[in-house]
């Protein structure tokens, strides 16, 4: 057991270092051979000296491990180089930096950063959409909010790339990526996925009151606010994107929502959700899943003036007629 415990340990310290260290490979060479010479030191010594030596070691990577702190000073990738936060005056809402981007391909955009104002009395709707991009257990999940002007926005809980990064699920667990929280246009965070990704996409109305929805809507602006004051790390289990909206969830309902693998294995969160009543009831979540599927809907409308309504078509709970952009 001790051994295993000091190889999870080495193990740990590399990661850390390949991600973190300005020069990962010298000091990854560094870490293991002092490692390796306190696993002699143990043999030749003794457990405890072997053990303390090492103590020491593994206390010395992490004090520096501490020193390291999120920035919001970095030169970011395009689709993230601005930070969405919001102003609130009684019902009314202003958000800044809603991303709008024209996307043609992966490379190839029109950026758009743009500012909305929303009023909180016509809060009228809030739909989960969840984004497949290989495994069926996993997905990334978005939030939209609907209003009875026909306006939509949707939230999403990401990365903050830089320049030239790319996401890694190891490199969440080492605070190689700041979190984001960005408001966009639905045509953007949600068409960009099926329409240039090659996703699978689903969209899912979800069952709660103008009330709730309103401190939901209220919750992420003040979380996204709380980001350009004080950066956070993203973590793949600790603050993901269906970790963040479940702690908002708990917060504003009071509830004790339970803790379910489902929150981290994505692709299984409607079921989930459907368990807690969030879900249009009575439908089996067979025939929300399938009705939700908005994959090639979205293609469809890619240059529709009407997306919002289009891809919904068919969703069960959005079977009334939809205002009109």
């Amino acid at each position: 057991m001790l051994t295993l415990c000091l190889l999870v340990a080495t193990l740990w310290g590399n990661l850390a270092l390949y991600y973190q260290a300005p020069k990962p490979a010298l000091w990854m060479a560094v870490w293991s051979l002092l490692a390796v010479s306190c696993a002699v030191l143990l043999w030749l010594r003794g457990v405890m000296q072997g053990v303390i030596a090492y103590l020491v070691l593994h206390g010395c990577l992490l004090v520096w491990w501490n020193t390291l702190e999120p920035s919001n000073e970095h030169i970011w990738a395009d689709d993230l180089a601005q930070m969405t936060h919001g102003e609130v005056q009684g019902s009314r809402v202003t958000l800044h930096n809603v991303r709008n981007f024209n996307w043609k391909s992966e490379t190839e955009y029109e950026p758009r950063w743009e500012t909305r104002r929303y009023d909180l009395t016509q809060l009228q709707s809030v739909d989960m959409i969840t984004s497949h991009w290989g495994m069926q257990s996993i997905a990334h999940v978005l939030v939209s909010f609907g209003f009875s002007d026909g306006q939509f926005v949707t939230f999403t809980v990401e990365i903050r790339k830089k320049q030239g990064q790319s996401f890694s699920e190891i490199g969440g667990f080492f605070k190689d990526f700041e979190l984001s929280i960005m408001a966009t246009d639905e045509r953007d965070a949600i068409g960009v996925r099926p329409n240039v990704r090659g996703e699978d996409s689903y969209l899912y109305r979800l069952e709660m009151p103008q009330e709730l929805m309103q401190q939901l809507f209220l919750a992420y602006i003040n979380q996204a606010n709380d980001l350009v004051e004080q950066p956070r790390f993203y973590n793949t289990i600790t603050a993901n994107c269906t970790i963040i909206v479940f702690d908002m969830m708990r917060h504003i309902t009071g509830r004790s929502l339970p803790l379910d693998p489902r929150l981290l294995l994505t692709g299984y969160l409607p079921s989930y959700v459907q368990e807690q009543g969030g879900l249009v009831p009575d439908y089996p979540l067979s025939v929300l899943t399938e009705r939700g599927r908005i994959t090639e809907r979205s293609k469809q409308a890619a240059e529709a003036s009407n997306y919002s309504q289009q891809i919904r078509d068919g969703v069960p709970g959005w079977s009334q007629r939809l205002p009109q952009d």
